[in-house]
């Protein structure tokens, strides 16, 4: 059965956050290095990012390297970093193919030059974009964007430019990254872990989770559609009871 088919797109969740994971020990069962499970990953971040688009998602963001992150071995490091820049430069004239708009979220700033030079490009090149957003979350940390929202918040105080009384959520959320973009509805993480690991603490508050043991090289748009079957499968309350959403 094509799980395609059971998908209510009038329904769907218009933001979807994935943790991609599994690929160091995916290539370890294939008895490679672990860049080589990052550079089959990268296959699988083409396909889900079609598929979101197939259907019709208007949101897509993926972790795709956390701040805590530079404490892996020097040479993979390096490598995820080489791989970004290539993906950048070869992905480009697919995503403005599909009319998808590149975005990103974290310290950016302290990215490798050419590594920052290569996603500046990119968002530039496909500003003008309008059918979904990418948003890749690179040297992210949850704790660090809401350290930092936090800080502009205080200094606007200080400088009088807000009154305490104006802090609430709608102004907190639009000192985030993600400002302009509306929260998750659904995450998914593969590989089998089950936690968060510091990824949008905020943003993810009301979110649906769905975790899967699939390694990331093989998730594929059928387990993409039986993450969104499930979601559309939940019922979601919202701190109320049942009779009052149904």
């Amino acid at each position: 059965m094509d799980l395609k088919q059971l998908i209510d797109t009038d329904r769907l969740p218009q933001h979807i956050a994935i943790i991609m994971d599994g690929n160091g020990r995916w290539a370890k069962q294939h008895g490679q290095a672990r860049v080589f499970g990052h550079r089959n990953g990268v296959k699988a971040v083409r396909e889900t990012t079609e598929a979101a688009a197939e259907l019709g998602v208007k949101y897509l963001t993926l972790y795709a390297f956390s701040t805590e992150n530079w404490g892996r071995p020097k040479f993979e490091v390096d490598a995820l970093m080489t791989l970004l820049v290539d993906t950048l430069h070869k992905e480009i004239a697919t995503l403005n193919k599909n009319n998808i708009r590149l975005e990103a979220i974290g310290d950016l700033s302290k990215l490798p030059s050419r590594t920052y030079r290569a996603l500046l490009d990119g968002i530039a090149n496909t500003s003008n974009n309008t059918r979904m957003t990418l948003v890749l979350a690179l040297n992210y940390s949850a704790k660090w964007e809401i350290l930092e929202a936090t800080r502009q918040m205080a200094a606007l105080v200080k400088d009088g430019k807000m009154e305490l009384e104006d802090i609430n959520e709608t102004s907190f959320a639009n000192a985030l990254s993600t400002r302009g973009i509306p929260d998750p509805e659904l995450l998914i993480r593969t590989s089998g872990e089950n936690r968060l690991s510091n990824f949008l603490l905020w943003q993810l508050a009301y979110a649906e989770f769905y975790f899967t043991t699939t390694m990331w090289p093989d998730f594929h748009k059928e387990q993409f559609f039986q993450a969104i079957i499930d979601f559309q499968n939940r019922e979601r309350r919202f701190g109320k009871i049942g009779e009052q959403v149904g």
